[in-house]
């Protein structure tokens, strides 16, 4: 299996950077695991709603040109669909057992995604309500898709 993670913008703290590079070593036993950055827009705290269209939409070409056609498409957004860990593993473990093992996980910038990411994505996921900083959400992914492996390998983690 193939997991990619795209994220909008650089993480900046290194105690996110070793997390994500901790639950990416410990990946590697189930899966390659790619992440993959995309330029943020610069945007100043008041734009129109046209500006923010626009923020969004240059930030969703760079996210587009690092999707394959094959991969199967998970968009992180507030509104996506949320669910229990371990029916998160079972929609994983079936996607590759049923012909879709390139998974690409989207994390938007600070605005979100853009229309055509979100027409792109075969599924959403959200993990509540709460707006999330985009290196805090990298490490909560990685750690959720740590968590879905270890739950299809009946290992002890998941408690």
């Amino acid at each position: 299996m193939h997991i990619k993670v795209i994220g909008v913008g650089k993480i900046k703290e290194k105690y996110f950077t070793a997390g994500i590079a901790e639950y990416q070593k410990r990946l590697g036993a189930f899966a390659k695991v790619d992440l993959l950055q995309v330029r943020d827009e610069k945007a100043p705290e008041s734009l129109s709603a046209a500006e923010m269209e626009q923020v969004k939409a240059a930030e969703g070409t760079r996210i587009l040109e690092k999707i394959k056609d094959n991969d199967w498409v998970i968009a992180l957004a507030i509104e996506g669909k949320q669910r229990p860990s371990e029916v998160f593993a079972k929609e994983i473990e079936d996607l590759g057992t049923y012909g879709h093992p390139d998974i690409t996980f989207v994390i938007g910038g600070s605005l979100g995604l853009s229309p055509a990411v979100m027409q792109r994505a075969n599924d959403t996921l959200s993990f509540g309500k709460l707006t999330l900083p985009h290196q805090l959400m990298r490490l909560v992914l990685m750690e959720q898709i740590y968590r879905a492996f270890m739950i299809s390998a009946g290992r002890p983690y998941h408690k």
